[in-house]
């Protein structure tokens, strides 16, 4: 948006950079810590943490300043005003029932993917997922999947700001090579990401289409390199995948014409897993 855009509310903005300064750094900040972290002034922080206080987003207490619940809110009345978690929701937990994995549907925002929906299973893993949870875009296969059928100027966007750091000595941090993946991506139909995130960690993804066409998510199943590796992942939990995915897109109102993926186990090419 232009700076000189004169539909832009400043203060709103403002507002929301205060906001999401509390993380799992700043629990509990002094309004000096939110300053800092925000970059503005003292005394338009102390202002606007009284306005949230005083709508009951946030709280003080001896200098120190604090979320409140109902700050969840915002995020039920996302889900509540998108038909696709509800839809997604029996599908995710049957998928999770038939593999025995984690079942997740991720949205892309920025640089970064967001779990908007999930189905977990109790496994012992560094990375806590849970709803609203966001992970680089470029690492995973949900980023994959969301950026292959992303405008170019998207995916030059995520390249340029996330720099495509490198989480593990696996991730792919040459632009080229990126492009390429997502490439590949498009023409399979779906996407598996092996270790590039965590050490370990392998997941499987396939795009959500809605009436349009359009991809408006990423369905997901995650494992572990102990529990599974990339031939199971592709003879047994891809097809699965890819099914549920389509059902998924289906109650969205997409009608695909004939097989709009490679099945893998047919084609059996697993040289063109990412």
């Amino acid at each position: 948006m232009a700076e000189n855009d004169r539909d832009h509310i400043q203060s709103i903005e403002r507002g929301f950079a205060v906001l999401l300064a509390f993380d799992a750094e700043r629990t509990n900040p002094t309004l000096a810590e939110i300053a800092a972290a925000t970059r503005l002034s003292r005394p338009a922080v102390r202002r606007i943490l009284l306005t949230l206080q005083r709508l009951g987003y946030v709280k003080g207490s001896d200098g120190r300043w604090a979320l409140t619940p109902r700050v969840l809110s915002i995020g039920q009345h996302y889900s509540a005003s998108h038909a696709l978690i509800e839809i997604a929701q029996p599908h995710l937990l049957q998928l999770a029932e038939r593999t025995q994995e984690s079942a997740s549907l991720a949205a892309l925002d920025g640089t970064e993917v967001v779990y908007i929906a999930r189905v977990p299973v109790r496994r012992i893993m560094s990375i806590n997922v849970s709803i609203g949870t966001r992970v680089p875009a470029h690492a995973t296969s949900m980023g994959r999947v969301l950026l292959a059928w992303a405008p170019s100027s998207e995916v030059d966007r995520v390249i340029d700001e996330s720099g495509l750091r490198a989480c593990t000595a696996r991730t792919i941090t040459n632009p080229g090579r990126f492009r390429q993946a997502l490439q590949e991506v498009r023409d399979q139909g779906w996407a598996l990401v092996n270790e590039e995130l965590e050490d370990g960690l392998l997941s499987v993804s396939a795009p959500i289409r809605d009436q349009s066409g359009a991809v408006v998510a990423a369905l997901a199943s995650s494992t572990s390199s102990g529990r599974s590796n990339v031939s199971l992942l592709c003879q047994e939990v891809v097809p699965l995948l890819l099914r549920t995915a389509e059902r998924i897109s289906a109650d969205l109102g997409h009608r695909a014409a004939g097989s709009p993926v490679n099945r893998p186990g047919v084609s059996g090419d697993l040289g063109r897993v990412l």
